[in-house]
């Protein structure tokens, strides 16, 4: 784990650091012309090209592009790095191959652009309002997540890949964790489509699953369990967490809840944590796999873990984040539970807290 997380260079000199700031007033016009670039083709054609490169001329000769888009949105994602240019001809520099190959970039630049994008705009008046006021630019709903079956395309696939893809490369690496006490009775607390929930039951014939989430995600759910042919094996809760007195049902040997709590408030954790504590069975865990930005032993993973919060204020909820853990495991202990373990560098950026009743 590291303590202090510091994203710019010791003894940066001021001129340096002024360029950056020009990079930070003029990061969403970057933005939308690399995206261009890269939708459109341009990115691919310079890969294409090779080494050798290819001019504008060349470029524009193919009929794809007229020579205005090519040079203004070229010449952005040259100030950006993106491309490079030696004696007239354009070639694809290295963060360029990340755009065009790595799949998490993509997802990453896809989640911003059609989820949260024009939302953003909103962030300033959801801040003071605490309320998600960037989501009217998808549709009138008080928060994202009884939306996100009925989202317009192509928000809602790139919501699902951007959550998909994190959550997923973690959970066969978790599953010795979450078997580790013998739990027979599980319960997956903000099971979204299931994914989870079938992982455990293919894992362990034995297991019986419970799984609470809002009743649209439990739709979904409940037709990919069926799909499997495990749906006899579990049973649904259709539970809005955001009501205080809506109860957890009894006797759980484990409770397991990934990446669900980043979507409420500390205040709203904290009952949360209250009401897993009392349906726990006697010598019951709670096994948390979230992305918490200082256990992340990469800047990179940091930066961008730290900048989805803003979704969380313009689009999902108005007053929910990406957390620390001491921030989860302080509320975790105001509800009577307290930190057995801790296991870092799970998937691309999770940790798993297990807990249990101090």
């Amino acid at each position: 784990m590291i303590e202090t997380k510091k994203f710019s260079p010791p003894k940066q000199r001021a001129f340096d650091a002024r360029f950056e700031a020009q990079k930070i007033a003029f990061g969403p016009v970057v933005f939308h012309c690399v995206r261009y670039a890269w939708k459109r083709g341009m990115l691919q054609a310079l890969a294409d090209a090779g080494e050798r490169g290819v001019t504008l001329d060349e470029l524009e000769a193919t009929g794809r592009w007229n020579g205005y888009a090519l040079k203004l949105a070229l010449e952005s994602c040259l100030s950006a790095g993106v491309v490079l240019i030696e004696d007239g001809r354009w070639q694809l520099d290295k963060i360029g191959f990340c755009l065009i190959s790595d799949e998490i970039t993509r997802i990453n630049f896809n989640f911003v652009h059609d989820v949260c994008y024009q939302g953003l705009f909103e962030l300033e008046r959801s801040l003071d309002a605490g309320k998600p006021l960037g989501l009217a630019h998808l549709g009138e709903w008080p928060s994202i997540y009884p939306a996100l079956s009925e989202l317009p395309e192509p928000a809602k696939s790139s919501w699902f890949a951007f959550d998909h893809h994190y959550s997923d490369t973690s959970f066969p690496d978790i599953l010795p964790d979450v078997f580790a006490t013998g739990p027979r009775r599980l319960m997956d607390i903000g099971a979204n489509t299931g994914k989870f929930s079938l992982a455990a039951l293919a894992h362990d014939p034995r297991a019986e699953l419970h799984l609470v989430d809002l009743a649209p995600q439990l739709e979904m759910a409940s037709a990919n369990l069926t799909a499997a042919g495990v749906r006899e094996r579990a049973q649904l809760h259709a539970r809005d967490l955001l009501d205080d007195s809506a109860t957890l049902p009894a006797g759980m040997d484990l409770v397991w809840m990934s990446q669900f709590l980043s979507c409420f408030s500390e205040a709203q954790i904290a009952s949360i944590f209250r009401r897993v504590h009392d349906c726990l069975a006697d010598n019951g865990h709670v096994l948390v796999m979230d992305t918490f930005w200082d256990r992340q032993r990469y800047d990179i993973a940091a930066y961008c873990l730290i900048n989805t919060s803003p979704y969380f204020a313009a689009m999902a909820s108005g007053n929910s984040k990406v957390y620390q853990s001491t921030d989860y495991i302080r509320l975790a202990e105001s509800a009577g539970l307290r930190l057995q373990t801790v296991r870092d560098g799970i998937g691309y950026c999770h940790s798993l807290l297990r807990l249990v009743r101090a």
